[in-house]
Order: structure tokens, then C-alpha cells, then sequence
């Protein structure tokens, strides 16, 4: 895999497109020391940003529960993207917007740090563009937990919260699993690393109540497609048992789309599903979704 400090490309930074190369940032960055940064995930299908006006909503919103504005509007980052879409020759991406606090501070306090924001895009193929989509994943339980709404901004997409995430992953990716799931401080479900996590109930889906993680644009735009279905979707507590109980389970994010479980490994419990029809369905209306032309609420024309 190639590294990312030093590729072809641009990449948008305070208003222009620079080197991909050149976009560096100070050692002594207030974000990179005090971890406040935050940051989306979202892609581009056939040179159209999906849901955008939500991600960028979202980060402005991750800003504000940290303490500070991003000093541009959600037209000027869509046209942004447009513009990094457009001048490095991508039709199907991963867009990654970041802001971040600047160099006037080091300490705890930064009140007077500038805010810096940046775009950059890639190729980076999803499970379905090579695929794998229907490819089961397995998951082994974290140790790890997440904290809860009043430890941590828990709905700000937020880099200082993705330590937990990294660190559950390598030690689930140690023994052998793709990913970890993580509980709530309660012992009740919570989410993966990156996606949050579905289950199958008969004709519902049910998703664990996003109180102490990131609320998945995602999901919603799952649920929308099951309801279409005519599928009951539902957001609640959800145990361990319950879970294994599930007729099916899945992951929604950016950056898989839907991907099937298929394991999970617990020291007290242990659980396999078969990619069900459901979970089949909900793929294909994804794809599906994904590839409409036209749709001025979820996407936007790019140059």
C-alpha cells in the first residue's frame, strides 16, 4: 500500500489546491498533541458526492461539541470536493474534509489556535467495487468499551476517540479477526471500530441507539432502504445475547458500505450467521441507490 505523505494528486488546503506533497502541517500542532481534530469519511459514485449535505453537517456539527467553528460553509466544502474530485480525475472515491486546530498552542488551552481545513481524495475501492461485498467478516469482542456521552463529545467524529478503535482492531487483527466490537460501559452493544452494527430480527432491523458513538449517516440511509422494503427499523438497547440470537447481522460506514458478519468470538459467548436474504437485499438496494443519477437531496453535481 502506498503511504500517504507523498502521493500524485492535490489535495485542498485553506482554500487551494496544493501538491499533495506539499500539505503539511507544524510538529508543534495543537491537534496533533491535544487530539482535536475531526473529520469525515464520504464518497464520490460516478463523479457524484453521496450525501454530502449530511457529512458536512455532521463535521461542522463534530466542531462545535469541541469548542470551535469551521471557518467555511457547507457549499464552499462541497464545491471544495467538487473541485479535488475534478482535479485529480476521480468518478468513485474516498473524500476525507479534516479540520483542525493550528500551531499558536500547545498547551490544553487554545482558544486563540487558528482552524485549519482540508480535502483530499482517493481510490479506494469498496468490498462491493471488488467483489467482496457478500463477504462475511468476523468479529472478536474488545476489551475496550466506549465511553459514555458525559466522559467524551461521543457524537463528534472526533480523531482523539479513534485511539479506542485503533486498539481494538490490532488486537482483534492479532488473533485473526477482521474487526472488534465494542460495548457500551453498560455491557450492551455499541458499534465496530468504524461502522455501526445491524441486526436482523425476523422483518426488523434493529440497530443499538447511538448514545455513546458516532451516529452512522450510513445506517440512516440503510433504514430508509429497509423501510422501502417494508421492513420495521428500530434503534434500542441491545445485549450480547441478543445479538447472537439475530437471524442476521451486518456493518454499515462509508467506508465498506454494508459488509455481512458472519462470527463473533466472546470469552462468555460465540455466534455465527449466514449472509441472509435480507442482508443480500439491502446490499443490492444499496448498489442500487448509489448509482442513481439526479437526487438533489442526497448528492451533488460534480464539476
Amino acid at each position: 500500500m502506498f503511504p500517504f505523505d507523498d502521493r500524485d494528486g492535490l489535495i485542498w488546503f485553506d482554500g487551494a489546491l496544493v501538491p499533495w506533497a506539499e500539505a503539511r502541517l507544524p510538529v508543534l500542532t495543537h491537534a496533533l498533541h491535544m487530539g482535536g481534530a475531526v473529520f469525515e469519511g464520504i464518497r464520490a459514485y460516478d463523479g457524484q458526492v453521496f450525501l454530502g449535505d449530511a457529512h458536512f453537517q455532521r463535521f461542522a456539527h463534530s466542531a462545535e461539541l469541541l469548542g470551535y467553528t469551521i471557518p467555511r460553509s457547507v457549499v464552499e466544502l462541497t464545491k471544495a470536493t467538487e473541485a479535488v474530485l475534478w482535479a485529480n480525475e476521480l468518478k468513485d472515491a474516498y473524500i476525507r474534509p479534516l479540520a483542525w486546530r493550528g500551531s499558536e498552542s500547545v498547551s490544553v488551552s487554545a482558544r486563540r489556535a487558528s482552524i485549519h481545513v482540508a480535502i483530499a481524495a482517493w481510490d479506494w475501492p469498496t468490498p462491493a467495487a471488488l467483489g467482496k461485498c457478500e463477504n462475511g467478516i468476523k468479529l472478536a469482542l474488545a476489551a475496550w468499551r466506549r465511553p459514555r456521552a458525559d466522559t467524551a463529545p461521543t457524537a463528534s467524529k472526533c480523531s482523539g476517540l479513534y485511539m479506542i478503535g485503533t486498539l481494538a482492531r490490532h488486537a482483534a487483527n492479532d488473533e485473526g479477526y477482521d474487526d472488534a466490537l465494542l460495548l457500551d460501559i453498560d455491557g450492551n452493544i455499541a458499534e465496530t471500530t468504524a461502522t455501526n452494527i445491524m441486526l436482523v430480527e425476523g422483518k426488523r432491523l434493529v440497530s443499538p441507539v447511538a448514545d455513546c458513538f458516532l451516529d452512522s449517516i450510513t445506517k440512516r440511509h440503510v433504514f430508509a432502504l429497509a423501510i422501502k422494503r417494508g421492513l420495521e427499523v428500530v434503534e434500542r438497547k441491545v445485549s450480547l445475547s441478543e445479538l447472537c440470537a439475530a437471524d442476521e447481522v451486518f456493518v454499515a460506514g462509508t467506508s465498506i458500505e454494508i459488509q455481512p458478519v458472519v462470527q463473533l468470538d466472546a470469552p462468555t459467548v460465540a455466534a455465527q450467521w449466514d449472509v441472509g436474504p435480507l442482508t443480500q437485499y439491502l446490499i443490492g438496494d444499496f448498489q442500487a441507490s448509489i448509482r442513481q443519477k439526479g437526487s438533489a437531496d442526497s448528492r451533488i453535481r460534480a464539476v
